[in-house]
């Protein structure tokens, strides 16, 4: 993208989108991302050792923090693994989201998201009445988080009760941030496609280590970005609370730019026409490895 265009001052921008009128979306910075390795598929544990879901009212889920992009929900639990292998749910109603204890909910995972479409959910692992799954928010920031950094993602436990399977994904992205490639893998490891990709500075890394995924897409050419898709993931900068400045919570997102080689954007991951197009052709949900 261009110089700061893209994830500006402001983090959240009013786009017009054709016959829904004016949505809010994150806006990018010359931001890019990389890539994580993957373990084998999570193993279910037995549902006997798993508690039971406690109930929540009507009123007391509307009262929670929603888990949205821009949110750091304290209760949520940090995650920094590879994983190969997940499945793609949407929501039937909103949901509670429970940290480690499961016994009192930290937040809202809403239905729709920010461009009032389905939220993709991304499950890890079933553990009776629950899942394991993946969330767009923050669980820190980084300037709270002190040397060790924050966490890029973040997880919860969903009931499973709320939970609706979609298609599951055939492949993910890997990307690696030391040789400058992203690349779409299959489940069984075989590369389909790579390509030349241009990653975060020294001072604005890309967050390594980690597996987050496609959160949602969209196109908006004030962020210099042309027509191109912006892919937008569920990661976030572990080094600075807003890279880019303004409000977007300091996404990583994967999008085109002219520039698509060194270590030279604020976090996000900058690819060519070619690499956006491929990217986008996958399902949201798609798992996104940065290493």
């Amino acid at each position: 993208m261009q110089k700061r265009t893209l994830w500006t001052s402001v983090g959240i921008a009013a786009v017009a989108v054709a016959a829904a009128g004016a949505i809010a979306v994150p806006l990018l910075g010359s931001a890019s991302g990389t890539p994580h390795t993957a373990a084998a598929p999570p193993t279910p544990s037995a549902t006997a050792t798993a508690p039971a879901v406690p109930s929540v009212s009507a009123q007391a889920l509307a009262a929670l923090p929603e888990a949205q992009y821009s949110a750091v929900v304290p209760g949520l639990m940090p995650f920094a693994e590879t994983v190969t292998h997940d499945t793609v749910f949407h929501l039937r109603s909103d949901a509670p989201l429970f940290g480690a204890d499961r016994t009192t909910p930290v937040a809202r995972f809403a239905a729709q998201d920010f461009l009032q479409q389905p939220s993709t959910v991304v499950g890890l692992r079933r553990e009776g009445a629950w899942e394991l799954v993946l969330t767009p928010a923050r669980q820190q920031l980084p300037s709270a988080a002190g040397a060790s950094g924050a966490a890029a993602q973040t997880s919860a436990w969903v009931p499973v009760a709320a939970l609706e399977e979609t298609a599951t994904p055939t492949s993910r992205v890997v990307i690696s941030t030391k040789d400058q490639r992203v690349s779409i893998v299959t489940a069984s490891g075989t590369v389909q496609q790579s390509f030349a990709a241009g990653v975060g500075t020294a001072d604005t890394p890309t967050p390594t280590g980690v597996t987050g995924y496609l959160e949602q897409r969209y196109v908006d050419p004030t962020q210099g970005t042309g027509t191109h898709p912006i892919q937008l993931t569920s990661l976030h900068s572990a080094a600075a609370d807003e890279p880019y400045g303004g409000h977007d919570g300091g996404l990583i997102g994967v999008h085109w730019n002219a520039d698509t080689s060194g270590a030279v954007s604020h976090g996000c991951v900058r690819l060519d026409a070619q690499a956006v197009a491929a990217i986008d052709a996958l399902p949201l949900g798609t798992l996104v490895t940065v290493e």
